[in-house]
């Protein structure tokens, strides 16, 4: 079952991860339920931070977004995370910028703790 979830920080860092479920239950698509959706917005408002990301797997697919993710992409100023579990991923987490049907990608940095 692909997993899903939110990112939320501040300034444009992401530090942390709200996990969701996926109401689908599939193997090959996600959504997060409108009302599971709604609460973990709330409570990252609640905790100070910025809706920054979403994130979702693709269980044995290459980590690239379908058409499915690029329709469904309905937060045009956030980051969409992928995750390949393929063994042999180059890459296994990437991430997209979706607007108006345009996927770019973008690069990954980590910052120091």
């Amino acid at each position: 079952m692909e997993c899903c979830g939110l990112l939320a920080g501040l300034d444009g860092l992401i530090t942390k991860i709200f996990p969701a479920k996926n109401a689908l239950a599939s193997p090959t698509a996600y959504e997060i339920a409108p009302q599971e959706l709604f609460q973990l917005l709330r409570l990252m408002r609640e905790e100070g931070l910025d809706h920054l990301g979403h994130y979702h797997s693709h269980p044995a697919s290459e980590n690239v977004p379908s058409t499915r993710d690029v329709v469904l992409a309905y937060y045009p100023h956030d980051a969409y995370f992928i995750i390949s579990l393929l063994p042999a991923a180059p890459r296994p987490v990437r991430a997209f910028s979706i607007r108006d049907g345009i996927v770019r990608e973008l690069e990954i940095t980590v910052a120091e703790s």
